[in-house]
Parts: C-alpha cells; structure tokens; sequence
C-alpha cells in the first residue's frame, strides 16, 4: 500500500489553562487493540459521515466525532487548528501494528465532566505535558513516538492562547517516519535517507528510543 492509499485518522489534542500552566487531556488507552495501555490524545479513523472529500477536513471532523464518542466533550471541528500529519514507517512499532496516516489538531478544552467510552478509554486527565514526559521516562507510562514528540512541543507554551498562536502562524508539520532500529527519523535529518549512515554529518531530527528517558535530537 502506498503513502497515499493509507487509511486516515484524526487526532485531537486539548488544551487548557491550569493553574500551575498548560494542561492536555489524554487518555489511557485499554490493554488490547492498537496502542494497548498508551497514554494517547482522543481520537480515531476517518468514518464515512466524515467524509467531505479533503483530507485535512475528514481527518479533522473524525477528530471532533472521535473525541465525543470517547470521553464526551462535544467541539465544534471548525475550532480546531492543524498542527502535524504523521506518516507511520513501513515497519510500525509493536503494539500499533496497523499503518494509518494521522493528523494531530490542537484545540481548547474546557471543565466539562468527562463521559468515558468503556470499550476504548481506561482513565482519563488533564495533565501538564513535562509532567507527562518525566512519567515516561521514569517507565510509569506508556507512550508513542508521535505522543512523545507532541508533548516535548507543548512544554514551549505556557498557555492555551500562546500555543493556539503558534500553531496558525506557522503550516503543519510533516512527520514522515523512517525507524532504524530504535531510532525514529524525521526530514530535514540526513539519515532519513536510509542509504545514509546513521553517523554521517548533517542536521538531525530523530528520537532515540533505545533507552529511558528517551531522547530528542534535533538541529539548531
């Protein structure tokens, strides 16, 4: 299957002022299915009723759909801005065994009780993304390449308003994987052209993955 016939998804992730500064919401996903027992941001594959015959539209309206179905906070698809497309590497970790394509929108939350689907979410919270981070890389939790990435981001912002701006100043980001044993490679890394050597000078983008906590190199 090429790039371009993958099946797409949509990903929604919230945001919202607490008081010790920016808080997301995520989800622990449950011990079966893809990403069993990840701690992910709401969201899912691309439905039919979805369907508008755009790309970044489909995957923004399933990421709406999917966010209300799993922990029943109702927003408007319209209020949600692009902020990264993930293409997963030919060879997908273990535990997300199926290849989709998924666009990651951030947007704001609000206190609303959450409502869980019980097929799909374990727990749900609010958290502080380095709060997140420090969890994973003390082996507490459990996290995606993607996730990861997502979270070592939103520490830049310390709040909702400010992480809204950056994301409409500037196009999505493009995440086409290349894994490498336990290293994730992303363009403009010179390594991403797997007929280069991982130790060959140029810019890096890569998240090592071999060992707690991971870490992310990237250029200046």
């Amino acid at each position: 299957m090429s790039d371009g016939a993958l099946p797409l998804a949509g990903t929604a992730v919230l945001l919202r002022d607490g008081v010790d500064g920016l808080e997301v919401l995520m989800i622990e996903r449950p011990d079966r299915g893809s990403f069993a027992g990840a701690w992910v941001f709401p969201g899912g594959g691309v439905e039919p009723a979805d369907i508008v015959g755009d790309e970044v539209e489909d995957a923004r309206r399933a990421a709406a759909r999917e966010t209300a179905e799993e922990v029943g906070l109702h927003i408007d698809p319209a209020d949600l801005v692009a902020h990264s497309r993930w293409t997963p590497p030919v060879t997908p970790p273990a535990g997300a065994p199926k290849r989709v394509r998924t666009w990651f929108y951030l947007g704001s939350g609000d206190s609303t009780e959450l409502v869980l689907s019980e097929a799909e979410v374990v727990t749900a919270s609010w958290v502080r993304p380095g709060a997140m981070l420090t969890r994973h890389g003390r082996g507490e939790i459990r996290l995606y390449p993607p996730t990861w990435v997502s979270l070592h981001g939103l520490t830049a912002h310390h709040d909702v308003a400010a992480a809204l701006v950056a994301a409409r100043r500037h196009p999505p980001a493009e995440f086409a994987s290349v894994r490498r044993g336990r290293i994730f490679l992303w363009e403009p890394d010179a390594a991403h052209d797997e007929s280069v050597e991982l130790g060959a000078s140029g810019p890096r983008h890569r998240l090592h993955t071999d060992a707690l906590p991971w870490r992310y190199e990237v250029s200046a």
